[in-house]
């Protein structure tokens, strides 16, 4: 049993750190998007509005991510305790 509790804590730990990293990212992009834009305006040659749109996607790629990868995993875990 005491495997199937670090399992749990490790996915308990994964799914706090992924959805810190993701406010993180939020607030910076919230905060900081013209500062942002210009930076990766730059370096790639994409236009703002299209960056706009990518940012967004990320955002919503990587919390589909951290829910089924980590949230899903830890809640079913859990269940099973």
């Amino acid at each position: 049993m005491d495997s199937l509790q670090a399992v749990t804590a490790f996915f308990g730990w994964t799914t706090a750190i992924n959805f810190m990293l993701l406010l993180f990212s939020s607030i910076m992009l919230i905060t900081m998007r013209r500062a942002i834009s210009r930076i990766h305006g730059k370096m790639f040659g994409v236009a703002a509005a299209d960056l706009s749109r990518a940012y967004f996607q990320y955002l919503a790629q990587y919390k589909i991510a951290v829910i089924v990868f980590s949230l899903t995993p830890y809640v079913a875990l859990k269940f099973m305790a």
